[in-house]
């Protein structure tokens, strides 16, 4: 007994912890003829109506010579925000409109100034970028949730976690859904392959029966047999 309450404590804690990890890294700038096959997306996957906050850190300063661009858009169409030359800490909110993988990418293009700027001109100019995309309850503002309902830090905390598990079911729940279709599409291919089969081999036969009961009346015809 004490060890289930020291998993559930662990558990509880780690639902606690807030999300702190980020994506790093550097994106290299080039002329922006090449821009189709320049970007670099990262691609996250989100529900229908849920709360999705895009945080970029974005390293390098206006003038320099490059101009890093954003775009965030989903794989079935909806597009939430092209943001043109991000420089320094910038967030993105937006509310889902599908089931679907979205992206967000970043393309980094080199201006004609940076040409005129031969002092303090690099050989490969980049951009530092620092990702952060928080989906659902993590996405809400709970310290803004506990001053306007008035909670105690605990309430607030119990809020984030009841919200996050429920998160949690409904995903069990749409894979529970997803699971149950496939499984209905299997049983579905099984039954059309097996009676394609029988169909399959019930030609087959017939064929072969006609064609012993029309060499059989071919031969009969030239007195063969």
């Amino acid at each position: 007994m004490e060890t289930l309450w020291a998993y559930m404590r662990l558990f509880l804690l780690f639902l606690a912890l807030p999300a702190i990890s980020a994506l790093k890294f550097d994106i290299q700038a080039h002329p922006g003829s090449e821009s189709a096959s320049k970007e670099r997306c990262i691609r996250n996957f989100v529900a229908k109506d849920q709360l999705v906050v895009v945080t970029a850190i974005v390293g390098g300063s206006k003038g320099d010579g490059q101009q890093l661009n954003m775009h965030i858009k989903d794989a079935v169409g909806n597009e939430y925000g092209r943001p043109k030359d991000v420089v320094g800490e910038n967030r993105y909110a937006f509310t889902s409109h599908a089931d679907s993988a979205f992206d967000v990418c970043f393309e980094n293009i080199l201006t004609a100034s940076l040409h005129k700027i031969t002092d303090h001109a690099v050989m490969n100019p980049t951009r530092h970028v620092e990702l952060d995309i928080d989906i659902g309850a993590d996405a809400k503002d709970w310290s803004a949730v506990q001053a306007h309902e008035k909670l105690k830090p605990v309430e607030a905390d119990l809020r984030r976690i009841e919200e996050t598990v429920g998160e949690i079911v409904a995903e069990m729940d749409y894979l529970r859904g997803r699971e149950q279709k496939l499984r209905d599409t299997n049983e579905s291919t099984n039954e059309r392959v097996k009676w394609f089969a029988f169909g399959t081999m019930g030609m087959l036969v017939g064929l072969g029966i006609w064609q012993v009961i029309y060499l059989r009346a071919y031969f009969r015809s030239k007195h063969l047999i």
